[in-house]
């Protein structure tokens, strides 16, 4: 953000962290992460998950602005698939990657696992997307294409109606404040002739 530290308010509850981003008009610094839940609207109609895109609609340098490392966000109940976008492509592909499960005990590796998914209302599944950039201020969002029932579908996953926006620290100075991040959750819920976004875990 583009603040000095003693310019910055101190960290909210989780709760409260998107509104607190919103008002130090802070952005996403080298990597953002989204997490989208995704389920049918019954236990026997599924819904299949045929591909992640990324689209890029604007491009310029890094903001040479405080870099202020955060804590982790919320986690979901679901275990996640985990996806890696590298915004400095030139076209950003959403690359399947193996993940960590830390819910137990016992940490587990999960497995990278390409698209198709198929989801129900009992059977959800969760995509953690890690969008990276060293060299630009990256304005995009993501697109998931989905079909049910002969009906196909396209769903653009935003940050609120804007574009996620995500610049990268390299030379810039890591103020390691202790502060909570803005949630970038959301959750889908999609049938044959519906779709539905509202966030999570205190996102706006």
């Amino acid at each position: 953000m583009d603040r000095a530290p003693r310019a910055v308010a101190p960290p909210p509850v989780t709760a409260d962290s998107g509104a607190w981003a919103g008002t130090h008009d802070a952005v996403h610094g080298g990597e953002a992460l989204v997490r989208i839940t995704v389920q049918g609207r019954s236990p026997s109609d599924a819904v299949v998950l045929h591909a992640l895109h990324v689209r890029v609609v604007d491009r310029a340098a890094p903001l040479p602005w405080n870099a202020y490392r955060m804590d982790n966000g919320c986690g979901g109940a679901v275990t996640p698939r985990h996806f890696a976008v590298d915004l400095d492509r030139p076209r950003p592909l959403a690359r399947p990657v193996d993940g960590l499960d830390a819910s137990s005990a016992e940490v587990r590796k999960i497995p990278a696992v390409s698209f198709p998914y198929k989801v129900t209302s009992s059977d959800p599944e969760e995509l953690l997307v890690s969008a990276r950039t060293a060299g630009c201020d990256c304005r995009w969002y993501l697109e998931l294409e989905w079909s049910a029932g002969g009906r196909t579908g396209t769903v653009r996953i935003t940050d609120g109606g804007k574009p996620f926006r995500t610049s990268g620290t390299r030379g810039e100075a890591d103020v390691r404040a202790r502060l909570r991040p803005r949630a970038l959750d959301h959750r889908l819920e999609l049938w044959t002739n519906r779709v539905t976004i509202w966030p999570v875990c205190g996102s706006t």
